[in-house]
């Protein structure tokens, strides 16, 4: 057990990986810095937890279990929003060192493609690691819809 503001958070062994129930347990331990919410279940899709990140605005992260990793990702903004979009592209590939853990992609939503930014890690990593992922992402994509796209913009 680790005490976290007079909370107990059960750690797990490093040889097991996380469940999404299990993820949603510890991560309510810090429900002064997360809303934490299962989605998917039961609807034939896998589940993910949304984690709004009450810190960081409510940003929401989505964090999935997927065989031996664990992967969080926010999206950004739309990429027909983004002014010369081809060329942003080669910016993000090329400036990917100045958003440390993190890795840009384009995903669909409803038919409209996305940038994401996306960290992943092992399931079996302690939640300490779990807590801090969120928080570097949560960072890292205030930064990237601020300073990076206008940084692009200049």
């Amino acid at each position: 057990m680790v005490c976290q503001a007079n909370k107990h958070v059960r750690t797990k062994p490093l040889a097991d990986g996380w469940t999404i129930g299990q993820l949603a347990e510890a991560l309510g331990h810090y429900d002064d810095e997360f809303a934490v919410e299962a989605m998917g279940a039961g609807s034939g899709e896998q589940p993910v937890l949304r984690v709004l990140m009450r810190e960081h605005g409510d940003l929401a992260v989505f964090l999935s279990a997927a065989g031996e990793q664990l992967v969080a990702s926010t999206l950004l903004w739309p990429v027909d929003e983004q002014a010369d979009a081809d060329a942003f592209n080669r910016f993000i590939l090329k400036a990917q060192k100045l958003v440390p853990l993190s890795n840009f992609a384009i995903t669909d939503v409803d038919g409209r493609d996305y940038y994401e930014l996306i960290g992943e890690l092992a399931a079996a990593s302690p939640i300490e690691m779990i807590v801090l992922e969120l928080r570097v992402l949560a960072d890292n994509a205030i930064s990237a819809a601020g300073d990076l796209r206008s940084a692009f913009a200049a």
